[in-house]
């Protein structure tokens, strides 16, 4: 099983993160940030990656740090769970439909981190949650995971479809690029000969 454990501390945020990437979605995440748990929730369940989260942040200032950090714990979690690489399909790519809305997510697990992302919000909040820190998050996820990700809204009207989407399309192209390919076998899916 490719697993991994990451702690993270500063002064402004307490994380823990594990994951298990050859697992069924089992998640328990509790940041003290209720839509974001829901999104991370989402991630783990469609992505079948298997993650336990716990955030502490400074909450009263305002919920950034918190979301930037779980992405950066995460992105780190995910990559040191990945090794070398040897036999994944490196790539994934998902185009989903959620009511109103249409999400297309394509990924590389290059370690050549790099984030698009054109995902216009109609509304600035969900909730208490400014929709802004959802690009937050998967910018930390990219940068740390050494993950190319591509996040693209087709349609959307409703702000918080687009925002779960997005976490879905990312899960379904991640659970696609970290799957072993049995034909590849233990090579390396480079012809660079590392990632």
């Amino acid at each position: 099983m490719r697993r991994a454990e990451v702690s993270r501390k500063t002064a402004e945020t307490e994380i823990s993160v594990a994951v298990t990437l050859d697992g069924t979605g089992t998640h328990d995440c509790k940041t003290g940030v209720g839509f974001f748990d829901h999104m991370l929730d989402q991630l783990a369940r469609h992505s079948l990656i298997d993650m336990t989260v716990r955030a502490k942040g400074d909450l009263h200032i305002d919920d950034h740090h918190t979301v930037e950090d779980v992405g950066i714990a995460l992105g780190q979690a995910i990559a040191k769970a990945l090794g070398d690489k040897r036999g994944i399909r490196r790539y994934g790519h998902f185009r989903l439909a959620m009511d109103d809305t249409q999400v297309s997510c394509a990924l590389d697990l290059s370690a050549r981190p790099y984030l698009v992302w054109n995902m216009p919000f109609p509304a600035p909040k969900i909730g208490n949650f400014d929709t802004e820190l959802v690009r937050e998050f998967f910018q930390a996820l990219a940068t740390h995971g050494g993950i190319t990700l591509h996040v693209d809204l087709i349609h959307g009207l409703n702000s918080h479809h687009i925002a779960e989407a997005a976490f879905k399309s990312v899960a379904r192209a991640l659970r696609e690029a970290v799957e072993t390919d049995p034909r590849l076998g233990d090579a390396l899916p480079t012809t660079k000969g590392a990632l």
